[in-house]
């Protein structure tokens, strides 16, 4: 009876270990579908990642996987311990051979890219993003949470929340509902109501004069800056001397009263990154804005 029933139990052992071994595999497969709506299944997440876009990079080290990174986009500056990865290209020559060296898990990319379907086509996942609001990024949070096998995309999006509200704070109130232009470059693209830059301009309390209509980053005729009148005009990649030389801006109230915000490099690079850092954007417009509503009054 003994040993007709030793086989029996040691087959039951095999057979929960197997089963147990396979239900784990499972809990760990991951399946996520990003912005283009197409679904992306690992087995695990990610060790070996790629990431063409600086606000990407910037939210994989936010949440805590910059030592996943093993390649990056030419842009990608933050934070300084990815300074020494290899650098993978731009928007227009990325190195897809040189990826495909790299043997990535993942490679995280703008929606737009050209070369997702070329990776793809040479066997390298892709997952895609489009985030051009506020909302966008906290929804890429909660994805790259998922992708990643993270759970951090809430603390870092309630920080991004904290920091806004305090540089709303730091405004004085006489210095809301004040009528802004944000302009992106000099072709000129601007700042719209529904991109990432206008939502931090409202939480501020500030007017943006580039309307929902026209959408996130409009290219518009500089006229309709002269005759928008705005009182504080904030600048990427311009200078005075640009604005200055435009017909009619002389006469802007911002430009006449000197309260025109010229951002340094790295302080354009927090500015125009959809990332992590769009609280830190926050304080570093209210502060220039109290500054220049101050020493022109």
């Amino acid at each position: 009876m003994q040993l007709s029933t030793r086989p029996r139990c040691l087959s039951n052992v095999v057979t929960l270990f197997l089963i147990g071994f396979s239900l784990a595999v499972f809990a760990e497969s991951i399946s996520v579908t990003d912005d283009s709506g197409i679904a992306v299944s690992l087995n695990k997440p990610p060790e070996r990642v790629v990431s063409l876009l600086p606000s990407l990079t910037e939210s994989v080290c936010a949440l805590g996987k910059c030592s996943t990174l093993i390649g990056i986009d030419r842009f990608s500056n933050w934070p300084k311990s990815i300074e020494n990865l290899p650098k993978l290209g731009g928007m227009s020559d990325i190195n897809i051979e040189r990826i495909v060296q790299l043997k990535p898990d993942v490679v995280l990319l703008e929606k737009a890219s050209p070369v997702i379907a070329r990776l793809n086509g040479l066997g390298i996942k892709t997952f895609a993003f489009d985030i051009k609001s506020m909302g966008d990024e906290q929804r890429a949070l909660q994805k790259l949470d998922s992708l990643l096998g993270t759970s951090e995309g809430a603390r870092v999006w309630n920080q991004i929340q904290q920091q806004i509200t305090r540089a709303n704070k730091k405004l004085l109130s006489r210095d809301k509902k004040i009528s802004v232009y944000f302009e992106v470059n000099s072709a000129p693209f601007a700042a719209g109501r529904n991109s990432f830059i206008g939502d931090i301009l409202t939480r501020l309390g500030l007017v943006n004069i580039i309307p929902e209509s026209l959408g996130p980053f409009p290219k518009i005729n500089p006229e309709f800056v002269v005759q928008s009148n705005p009182e504080i005009i904030l600048l990427s990649t311009s200078t005075l001397l640009d604005i200055q030389n435009r017909p009619g801006w002389k006469s802007i109230p911002a430009v006449a009263k000197n309260r025109v915000c010229i951002f340094t490099a790295d302080q354009n690079d927090v500015l125009v990154r959809p990332g992590p850092r769009m609280g830190e954007a926050a304080l570093i417009i209210s502060e220039c804005i109290q500054e220049k509503m101050s020493s022109s009054r």
